[in-house]
């Protein structure tokens, strides 16, 4: 009896060890996670980056890029920002850029480019003033998991030092768990990220494993240094034999520091399942404009490195995969806390300015095949605003919806996600998309878009119609 009860007791502490297990796999997988070398989303599904760099902090105005860009195959695009080393991306132009990557159904990776070169150029960051940028982004990250990588800060040491670069990463990593967050973090290798001396390479595990939750994606840039075969096979192998994930976080197809194997590097990203990201969309200056994939933004003007990277063997049309995320389920739009602001390096003209309204504007409810909608102004800053429409089904299902409203105060829509938006004049259509239509009985779904305002921006009155 004694033998059979200490065989049911460990039976009944292994039964308990693995729903334990089970429950922090479940609260640890928040979005997008590491498991080994691999990054797989909330759901379990690989997810494996493939995509190119945009250079937003330097072009604001070129937002057409990330439709462009996906309609060219990829998965990923990596978005340059600045804390205040170039102008600062605020907190609301960087909601507006999540809204565009969702929008356009891409994974957002969003880097810090103001560490370049530390210690070796002239104005560079240190990781520890990146993650304050972060700090001062919280509110419009907060909640993106499934949609958004945080890389820590682009090419963090130079040439000189690179040894420093463990410990600052190591607390880098833990200054941004401290402070909440729980988004797949990226870290960029030393060396001008080419990691010549093998500084990531030879410490990454002890990084790893400094990341309470294990969530870190480490970032090698292959340029001159990776110019064989064997260097591309050797650095790739060195990361999967320590069993950490790695991603190709930069790489072109020739350099002024040497011509890296581009062909070596998509093929054996392509077998290894890495991901990659080539540099850079367009705009590149100082003798590097060869890098450039389209000519002035033109997504009719594919370079021959754009070809390469977008249409080649092993590019991004041929073997990029869509993050499930996307696929059956609305994805979630951002929202802004009313009170959030920018960094405090952020640039003043982009800071709110005015309260978001506090009273929405519902519609009536319908009938058998009824719907009802809330228009709310999610926050507003000089010149701009969010907006949200949350539209609910009445007391039967529904299989689509159109909400109409009419401004009163001249305000403009520029770009909307979860539903189809035109406007005619003053007057604003919104319909629902394929994912989004069909509600049960009382069950609500929302849609944002970003707008402009002058003087008044007025919360308009808004109805609803089922069918």
């Amino acid at each position: 009896m004694r033998t059979r009860f200490i065989a049911a007791g460990a039976a009944l502490l292994a039964l308990l060890m693995s729903v334990i297990a089970m429950t922090q796999s479940a609260q640890a997988a928040t979005g997008l996670h590491v498991s080994g070398t691999k990054i797989l989303e909330a759901n379990g599904n690989q997810f494996i980056m493939r995509g190119t760099s945009h250079a937003h902090t330097w072009y604001p105005s070129q937002t057409s890029s990330f439709a462009n860009i996906k309609s060219l195959g990829a998965n990923t695009v990596r978005v340059v920002l600045s804390g205040g080393r170039w102008t600062a991306n605020s907190a609301s132009d960087v909601a507006n850029v999540i809204a565009l990557c969702k929008q356009n159904r891409l994974i957002c990776v969003l880097e810090n480019h103001d560490t370049t070169g530390y210690g070796e150029q002239s104005g560079a960051y240190t990781l520890d003033q990146a993650v304050d940028y972060w700090v001062g982004l919280k509110s419009v990250l907060t909640g993106q998991e499934n949609y958004v990588v945080i890389n820590i800060g682009n090419e963090p040491y130079g040439n000189n030092s690179p040894s420093a670069w463990t410990s600052a990463t190591k607390s880098a990593i833990s200054r941004m768990r401290a402070a909440g967050f729980q988004h797949l973090l990226m870290v960029d290798a030393p060396n001008w990220g080419q990691d010549w001396q093998f500084v990531m390479r030879d410490n990454a595990a002890s990084v790893f494993d400094s990341d309470p939750q294990k969530n870190t994606v480490f970032s090698i840039h292959m340029y001159g240094v990776f110019d064989t075969a064997a260097e591309v096979t050797g650095y790739l192998q060195a990361f999967q034999t320590a069993g950490l994930p790695l991603v190709i976080g930069e790489f072109g197809n020739m350099h002024s520091d040497g011509d890296p194997d581009e062909d070596t590097i998509m093929s054996q990203a392509q077998s290894r399942g890495v991901g990659y990201l080539g540099w850079s969309w367009s705009g590149n200056g100082g003798g590097v404009e060869y890098l450039d994939q389209v000519t002035n933004f033109n997504v009719s003007q594919l370079t021959s490195w754009g070809q390469r990277l977008f249409n080649g063997a092993n590019g991004i049309k041929s073997t990029a995969k869509e993050a499930t995320i996307y696929s059956g389920q609305p994805p979630v739009s951002p929202s802004p806390s009313p009170s959030a602001s920018p960094s405090p390096s952020a640039s003043s003209s982009a800071s709110p300015s005015a309260s978001p309204s506090p009273s929405p504007s519902p519609s009536p409810s319908g009938g058998a095949k009824g719907c009802s909608a809330t228009y709310k102004v999610a926050n507003q800053w000089g010149g701009g605003f969010q907006g949200e429409v949350t539209v609910k089904a009445g007391s039967s299902a529904i299989s689509g919806w159109t909400v109409t409203w009419t401004y009163a105060n001249g305000q403009t829509i520029t770009q909307a996600w979860n539903a189809t938006v035109t406007s005619s004049g003053s007057s604003v259509t919104a319909k629902n998309v394929s994912y989004n239509g069909g509600l049960g009985a009382g069950a609500s779904t929302s849609f944002g878009f970003l707008g402009s305002w002058n003087g008044t921006n007025a919360v308009p009155a808004v109805s609803c119609t089922a069918s």
